[in-house]
C-alpha cells in the first residue's frame, strides 16, 4: 500500500510517522517551498500527547515545551470564575504540553525526514485535485517552481490541505467560503518575567472581549523567564477581507478594551506591547460535512473539520484523527472500508466539537458570569453554583474525548 499525503502541516506529518510505524508506505506533499518554524503557541491536550508519545515523540516535546498545571478562568476585572488543574497535575497518565507551533511542526518534520526519508517529503506541490481510477487514485498538483501540472499515482490520497483544501472543495464545490464566527483574533508572542507558577493558562473575560494566555518555552522558564503565547479576542461583525493567519497588524488596531487589565499578578497591556509582531485571524470554521470519503480520498485535520480554536483542541483533533486513520489502514480489510470505518469513527465526533465549540464550549462559564454578574462578583459561587461550573468543564471534556478515564482507557 502506498498512501500520498497533501499537506505537510501537523496532521500531514503525525500521519507519515504513524503509517510508517505500521509499516505503510506514504509520502508528504506540501505546498511551501520550505518548512520553517512558524506561527504562534498550541496546545496539545492529554489525548493527543499520548498519541505522540507512541510515536516516540514525548521526549523532544518535553525538552521544548511547557508541561502545562493549570487552567483558570477570570472575569474582565480578574476575578476568579473557574480553575483546575491540567495533565499530569489532574491525575493524567501523561502531561498537557503548551509549546510554540513551529517547534512542533520541527519536531515532526525531524522525525518524518530521519525515520522516513527526504524523499519521502516533498515540497513545493500543492494540490489542485484527484481522479479516482479503479484501484488507484491520481492526485493533481502543480508543482510551484515552474507552475507545472504534476500527477501522481498512490493506492489512497489523505488531504490534509487545511480549511482551504482543494479536495474538500472538489468533493463539496458549492460548500462557499469559511463561516464567519463575527469575532477577530490578534495572536503573537511576548517574551518577559512569567506570571503566577510559570506553568499556568488562563482566559479573561468574555466572548466579546477576552484574553488568553500561555507560556510556551521549557527553555526560557528555566533561565527565570518566559515566552507567553496570548490571544486578544473581539466582537467585529464584519469580516475581515482576508483570513490567512500571518497578516501581521499594529497594536493600535485592537489594544484599547484591554488597557484597564492590569492586576495584581498580570499587566496584560505590557504584555501587548512587548510584543515583537500581531497576527490577525479572523474566527472561522466550517459546516460539519454529511461525509469526508470520495472513493480512495479522504480528509484530515482542518481538511475535514474546521473549528473554532476553543477549548485548546484543533490541533489535538487532528492527532486523533490520525490515529484512527492508521489504525484502519493497518487492518486487513479492504482500503475503502478502512477509509469508511475511519470515518464512521471521527466524523461525529468532531461534528459535535464544531457545533459545542460556537457555543463557546468549556468558555461559556465566561458569557455566563458576564450575563449575570456584568459589574463583577464578591464570589462566583453568588453567581454560578460550583455544580455548574464543574458539569461545564466536565461535558467539554467528555465529548472532545479527553476525560482521564477515557484518555487511560485510548
Amino acid at each position: 500500500m502506498n498512501i500520498a499525503i497533501a499537506g505537510g502541516g501537523i496532521g500531514g506529518l503525525t500521519l507519515a510517522l504513524a503509517l510508517h510505524q505500521r509499516g505503510i508506505s506514504c509520502t508528504v506533499y506540501e505546498a511551501a517551498p520550505q518548512l520553517r518554524p512558524l506561527g504562534v503557541g498550541v496546545n496539545l491536550l492529554p489525548h493527543s500527547v499520548k498519541e505522540l508519545a507512541e510515536l516516540g515523540l514525548q521526549e523532544a516535546l518535553a525538552a521544548t515545551a511547557i508541561e502545562t498545571a493549570s487552567l483558570t478562568y477570570y472575569n474582565k476585572f480578574g476575578q476568579t470564575i473557574w480553575s483546575e488543574p491540567r495533565g499530569l497535575a489532574a491525575g493524567y497518565p501523561v502531561p498537557q504540553y503548551s509549546i510554540h507551533r513551529g517547534e512542533l511542526h520541527m519536531i515532526l518534520l525531524d522525525a518524518v525526514l530521519r525515520r522516513l526519508g527526504p524523499e519521502r517529503v516533498v515540497l513545493g506541490h500543492q494540490l489542485t485535485g484527484f481522479v479516482n481510477s479503479g484501484q488507484k487514485v491520481q492526485a493533481k498538483f502543480t508543482r510551484l517552481l515552474d507552475h507545472s501540472a504534476v500527477t501522481i499515482e498512490a493506492d489512497a490520497l489523505v488531504a490534509a490541505d487545511g480549511i482551504h483544501s482543494a479536495a474538500r472543495k472538489q468533493m463539496w464545490p458549492n460548500e462557499g467560503a469559511p463561516r464567519y464566527g463575527q469575532r477577530v483574533l490578534w495572536r503573537a508572542i511576548t517574551e518577559g518575567e512569567p506570571f503566577g507558577d510559570g506553568r499556568s493558562m488562563f482566559m479573561a473575560g468574555h466572548p466579546d472581549v477576552k484574553f488568553v494566555a500561555y507560556p510556551i518555552s521549557r527553555k526560557l522558564a528555566e533561565q527565570g523567564r518566559s515566552r507567553i503565547n496570548w490571544i486578544a479576542e473581539l466582537s467585529v461583525p464584519e469580516m475581515p477581507t482576508r483570513t490567512d493567519w500571518n497578516r501581521e497588524v499594529d497594536i493600535s488596531v485592537f489594544a484599547e478594551p484591554f488597557d484597564s487589565w492590569k492586576w495584581e499578578w498580570i499587566d496584560i497591556p505590557k504584555l501587548i506591547r512587548g510584543a515583537s509582531a500581531v497576527y490577525e485571524f479572523p474566527l472561522v470554521d466550517r459546516d460539519p460535512l454529511p461525509h469526508w470519503r470520495q472513493g480512495r480520498v479522504t480528509l484530515l485535520g482542518d481538511a475535514a473539520h474546521p473549528m473554532y480554536p476553543i477549548g485548546s483542541n484543533g490541533a489535538s483533533q487532528a492527532i486523533l484523527d490520525v490515529r484512527a486513520l492508521a489504525d484502519s489502514l493497518a487492518g486487513k480489510g479492504k482500503l475503502e472500508a478502512a477509509l469508511e470505518a475511519y470515518e464512521a469513527e471521527r466524523l461525529p465526533k468532531t461534528a459535535n466539537i464544531v457545533l459545542l465549540n460556537r457555543q463557546n464550549g468549556p468558555e461559556q462559564v465566561m458569557a455566563i458570569a458576564e450575563q449575570r454578574a456584568p459589574q463583577g462578583f464578591k464570589h462566583i459561587h453568588d453567581v454560578m453554583p460550583r455544580e455548574e461550573l464543574e458539569g461545564i468543564a466536565a461535558r467539554y471534556k467528555q465529548v472532545a474525548g479527553f476525560t482521564k478515564d477515557q484518555v487511560k482507557k485510548a
